[in-house]
């Protein structure tokens, strides 16, 4: 994805993380594109299968599939900012299953209709050398594109947070700012699957063990621009 204005989409409070957002999505419309704001060496490949193409497999171009046994299949999760809608509970996003259909409430986990996003902490469990992190999502419409920034840490330093709320900006309490993600098209509303992956030129992002996704909806023209999330893997490196 080609991008030119830097911008950082976690922000540190609730009414300037709502400002923000819909600051963030307007600049997306009228700028010819985006630029993603990661570290130098992070790469983010972003996949979009739309009809056809877009199967209960997962099969993207160039991003991996999910697998079911990543370093992430049994990290703990918890919302830490953000009310979680009537879908799949956050079990979805490590249990290596997939929806079978583009608009499978059940299957994805995503936050209330109408919010402006929220915060989903990973607790690995212990410090890992994580090669990858790989985010897939499927819906026909508006909740199928990805906004968000990922940070980690290893959980080491004093003054580390591990529940950051929405007053508070995670690169002040010990979080590394990974990568921001916006897989929204330049023309149309976005319907499809999606397929993300962060890497490092390296071969490593680092060794963490706690990973935080801040996600904002894709559009605000109507409440319905909260991604359906349908898998997280985190690769370990070899």
């Amino acid at each position: 994805m080609v991008c030119n204005v830097a911008m950082d989409l976690a922000v540190p409070s609730g009414r300037v993380r709502r400002v923000c957002c819909a600051l963030a999505i307007v600049l997306s419309c009228v700028l010819p594109s985006r630029i993603l704001s990661s570290p130098v060496g992070v790469h983010v490949s972003v996949d979009r299968n739309t009809g056809v193409q877009a199967t209960p497999q997962f099969k993207f171009q160039h991003v991996p599939s999910p697998v079911k046994d990543d370093a992430g299949a049994h990290a703990k999760l918890a919302v830490i900012v953000g009310d979680p809608e009537g879908g799949a509970d956050l079990a979805a996003l490590t249990d290596g299953a997939l929806p079978t259909a583009e608009d499978q409430p059940s299957a994805n986990f995503f936050f209330a209709a109408g919010t402006d996003g929220g915060r989903i902490l990973m607790d690995l469990g212990a410090v890992i050398n994580v090669a990858a992190v790989n985010t897939y999502s499927w819906h026909p419409s508006t909740r199928g594109p990805q906004v968000y920034s990922l940070y980690a840490a290893d959980g080491t330093e004093p003054k580390f947070n591990p529940k950051p709320d929405e007053n508070t900006h995670p690169a002040t309490c010990g979080w590394k700012l990974i990568a921001t993600v916006d897989t929204r098209p330049d023309q149309g509303e976005g319907g499809g699957q999606y397929g993300v992956s962060i890497t490092d030129a390296s071969g490593s992002l680092g060794k963490f063990r706690y990973l935080l996704f801040d996600s904002i909806p894709t559009e605000i023209d109507d409440p319905f621009g909260n991604t359906f999330f349908s898998e997280i893997d985190v690769v370990a490196k070899k």
